[in-house]
């Protein structure tokens, strides 16, 4: 059994900092998969807790719908929902 590191959050830098993930990613809603991929990135930021972004691509068909709306972030621009 491996020892499993702690992460602090506040020792996260500023500008957040992207990094790829080396593994597998997937998400499960209501038992089904819905996104899978090896290409992830983990964005860490001061303060806040890890966020996970996967490409578009790695969504089942018909998953995604858009939606209205958009915010910005000054380090990762605007996003699009």
């Amino acid at each position: 059994m491996g020892t499993k590191s702690v992460e602090n959050v506040w020792d996260y830098p500023r500008p957040p900092r992207l990094e790829p993930v080396s593994r597998s990613v997937r998400i499960v809603f209501e038992g089904r998969t819905i996104a899978e991929t090896t290409a992830a990135f983990r964005v860490l930021e001061t303060s806040h807790p890890p966020v996970y972004y996967l490409p578009q691509s790695a969504f089942s068909d018909c998953v995604l719908e858009p939606a209205s709306g958009e915010s910005f972030c000054e380090w990762k621009g605007v996003a699009h929902y």
